[in-house]
């Protein structure tokens, strides 16, 4: 007997027609003889439309106040599916993250997970009954209701996986995997089979988002093995597990990219100890996240630093950065928001030269200036012009040949 968890995201259970399919989904597994737990996102658009009611009680809604409010949206799709499993002639129970119990620290909207009390889950399970559990959410050591943030319902996935030791955790949402890159910019885009937690892990904090990163981060922490599918057509799906020897060798896994970006310059910095700290506390101190960072030092003693931020942040860290400009007597401040990041993602490219100047190459053959430039074990990101997004990807994708599928190690 296997134990799987099932999550469906808001489209999948965006109205009862999707949930009923849901449900059918779910009892031919449990029919099988499998133990099913399933997560659930609330019914697309919901969360939003209670935000906006929360908006319209208070300006900057009291983060108690909303985690109880949003919560609620979970608590309607897991009642409802357990009504069309049981009129489908199969046992199902459904629970609040509080009830089962998911015990998370006290920070309200992206609370994070401590424990899980798995006793009620497993006893539900050996009594042969579906479990539906409320994604999104738990409750932290006073009982408050606290939810975990963007994504959540992954996360809450993930760590039942863990903490049950299934053998499987199924991401269902509209896409039937994890692509080479984005199919709508790139039509040869092809569906990954494999995929390490490395990559992925890269691959979502570099802009794809087919899986929220705390989710990938838990599942690669406990080692639990996660596939993606699509909840509307049959298929394997991609799974996401540790690299293995017989896994594809591909050297490049896919590209990623972030439309997002925003890139500040403060020039003509002194070149002393401590100046990194002085340009970044006032940036970090707002809660601003910078991502790539390159200095360069002149000859005349002074330095250019270069980083880059979320777009939405960009007017306030600009603000901030003239002030630090003043403050250390640097030459200007200047700035970009129409640039966009592209990434290369492979644990291939950890034993192989000449990756990183394949991809200089092809964007040099079609003019396209690198902005900046940052690296590790197994991704390259360049910083270009907004305009080049789309053809910079198409052409890395045939550059690397990721419509082809690789042979086997």
């Amino acid at each position: 007997m296997s134990l799987y968890v099932y999550k469906f995201g808001g489209t999948s259970v965006g109205s009862t027609e999707r949930i009923r399919s849901v449900a059918e989904k779910v009892k031919k597994a449990h029919d099988l003889g499998d133990q099913i737990i399933v997560v659930l996102s609330a019914m697309s658009g919901e969360t939003n439309r209670l935000i906006a009611l929360a908006k319209e009680m208070q300006a900057q809604p009291t983060e108690r106040e909303m985690d109880v409010l949003i919560s609620t949206g979970e608590q309607v799709t897991v009642a409802l599916l357990s009504m069309a499993l049981h009129e489908l002639g199969c046992d199902a129970c459904s629970y609040t993250g509080g009830q089962v119990k998911i015990l998370t620290d006290s920070t309200y909207t992206k609370a994070r997970i401590l424990h899980i009390d798995e006793a009620r889950i497993r006893a539900d399970l050996n009594a042969g009954k579906v479990v539906v559990v409320a994604g999104f959410q738990g409750v932290d050591g006073d009982g408050n209701i606290t939810t975990l943030g963007r994504g959540g319902s992954d996360t809450t996935a993930v760590a039942l996986a863990a903490a049950l030791k299934a053998d499987e955790c199924h991401i269902y949402t509209d896409v039937d995997g994890v692509y080479t890159t984005d199919p709508r910019v790139e039509p040869k885009a092809r569906r990954l089979d494999h995929i390490t937690f490395e990559e992925m892990l890269e691959m979502a904090s570099l802009g794809s988002k087919v899986l929220q990163i705390r989710s990938v981060e838990f599942a690669g922490k406990y080692n639990v093995a996660l596939r993606v599918l699509s909840s509307f057509k049959e298929g394997c799906g991609t799974l996401i597990t540790y690299e293995e020897s017989q896994m594809e060798s591909a050297l490049i896994s896919g590209i990623a990219f972030n439309r997002d970006e925003a890139k500040l310059t403060i020039t003509g910095v002194p070149d002393l100890p401590g100046v990194a700290f002085k340009i970044l506390g006032p940036i970090a101190e707002a809660n601003i996240e910078v991502d790539m960072i390159v200095q360069n030092i002149a000859d005349d003693a002074t330095t250019d630093f270069t980083f880059t931020v979320h777009r939405n942040d960009y007017q306030r860290a600009k603000t901030l950065l003239e002030q630090t400009c003043i403050d250390l007597a640097a030459r200007k401040v200047t700035g970009d928001n129409g640039i966009v990041k592209v990434s290369i993602v492979g644990v291939g490219m950890r034993s192989h030269a000449g990756i990183a100047s394949t991809m200089f190459k092809t964007l040099a053959a079609l003019g396209i200036n690198i902005r900046m430039i940052s690296t590790s074990e197994i991704k390259i990101s360049v910083v270009v012009d907004e305009k080049y997004l789309e053809l910079a990807v198409r052409e890395l994708h045939a550059a690397f040949e990721l419509d082809k599928v690789p042979e086997i190690a």
